[in-house]
């Protein structure tokens, strides 16, 4: 009964000893910073990792802060840039606690804090960007605009205990109304050129046509002009040679030119000649040694008939 009732108290007091214990002792993190807070003021701080002590009574506590960089993500906001044009940023920040006690005693939790970063931010972000163009935020001078911001907002967020670490611009934009109309404007500028290109390519090809159709006329001009050079040049020397020809025998050739004759007016099937069997075309009909006949002398007179009794 005694054994038992020791072994129930050394329990007890073991139980009693570890509560005691659990509650006078806190573990750090590396991730993380830690305020020993009594009666709401701040005792000390811990930076380092390990194992601590403190009181155990309700009166001293310990709040732990991360040390790691956070986000804090931004609400897209309008801005009138200096060339007047109302744009759509949408920025972000990382930011870390550089002083746990400062931060504790100026915003007192992340919650508070990333709501003051956020109106330091975009009061920056605004400043900043109204000063530059939309060209400049967009393509020229982008990384010049996001550390100028990130250094300004350093300035005021390190009487909070905070450094920023970057702040980037995820997008800026035109509104979607300004966008459209802009769209549309990019668009009709694009068909004018197109227009402007076609209308210059349909005139530079009429040209082309135009030039090539004349050195066509040209080229067969005078090709037809040679053609009929040379075929005057033939035309002639055929008649030297038939004048030649004719020249050395005249009965030949007349015999030849009346065998052509004879050909071309003479076709196999209706063929129709009105002419007097004395014709000096049917000369050659009797034989090539025919005499030729002279059709100017006049015919012999025919013999009159004798008078019936």
């Amino acid at each position: 009964m005694n054994g038992s009732i020791i072994r129930i108290g050394l329990l007890v007091v073991l139980g009693l000893v570890a509560v005691v214990f659990y509650a006078m002792t806190f573990v750090v993190q590396q991730t993380q910073s830690a305020l020993v807070l009594r009666f709401g003021a701040v005792r000390s701080v811990v930076t380092a990792p390990g194992l601590y002590f403190k009181l155990p009574v309700p009166f001293e506590q310990v709040t732990l802060l991360d040390n790691r960089i956070l986000d804090l993500d931004l609400p897209a906001q309008e801005i009138i840039a200096s060339d007047q044009k109302r744009l759509v940023v949408d920025a972000f920040t990382r930011y870390r606690i550089s002083d746990p006690l400062r931060f504790y005693q100026a915003v007192n939790n992340i919650p508070r804090a990333n709501s003051q970063l956020a109106s330091i931010v975009n009061g920056n972000v605004r400043s900043v960007l109204a000063e530059a163009s939309f060209t400049a935020m967009v393509r020229n001078d982008r990384a010049r605009l996001m550390h100028r911001i990130r250094d300004e907002v350093n300035r005021e967020a390190a009487r909070f205990g905070m450094t920023v670490v970057d702040v980037r611009l995820r997008r800026v934009d035109l509104p979607a109304a300004n966008s459209a109309a802009v769209f549309q404007r990019m668009q009709t500028e694009r068909q004018r050129e197109a227009a402007e290109a076609r209308a210059l390519g349909a005139q530079q090809a009429q040209e082309i046509q135009a030039r090539a159709d004349r050195d066509s006329t040209v080229i067969v001009a005078e090709a037809q002009r040679r053609s009929d050079e040379v075929r005057g040049q033939g035309e002639g020397e055929r008649n030297r040679v038939f004048a030649e020809a004719f020249g050395q025998d005249e009965e030949f050739f007349a015999f030849y030119r009346s065998m052509q004759a004879y050909e071309a007016s003479i076709k196999p099937g209706d063929t129709r000649m009105v002419l007097s069997p004395d014709s000096p075309f049917f000369r050659f009909f009797n034989g090539p040694n025919a005499p030729r006949r002279d059709t100017t002398q006049p015919a012999p007179a025919a013999t009159p008939a004798p008078a019936r009794p």
